[in-house]
């Protein structure tokens, strides 16, 4: 009997303001064994799509948040947490600024 193990496949979730850069499309299945495979297979796919992700160097920017299983990955083994076949991604960017509603009179 061969057994050969398959590289897991994951359904990613993009924010909206990423969706664009992906077809529009609101998820992706990629494969990847990490979640670090998996932005590559994002980026490979959808090319520019991990600078929007990562910096050059390959780590993950501040304002973007992934989760797997409703678990940040940056409490986990960051971008290289293991992914599990079938497993969902969630893709968030932080978002920042706004406006006071309080005003003096």
């Amino acid at each position: 009997m061969n057994s050969t193990s398959a590289i897991p496949s994951a359904t990613v979730i993009l924010p909206y303001v990423l969706r664009e850069k992906a077809g529009n499309h609101k998820s992706i299945i990629v494969a990847g064994s990490t979640i670090r495979e998996i932005i590559d297979a994002l980026d490979h796919d959808y090319p520019g799509l991990g600078f929007n992700l990562c910096y050059e160097t390959g780590e993950l920017r501040p304002y973007v948040n992934i989760f797997l299983k409703r678990e940040n990955i940056r409490y986990l083994q960051g971008l290289e947490t293991p992914v599990q076949m079938g497993a969902t991604i969630r893709i968030l960017q932080s978002v920042a600024g706004g406006c006071s509603l309080y005003h003096e009179s």
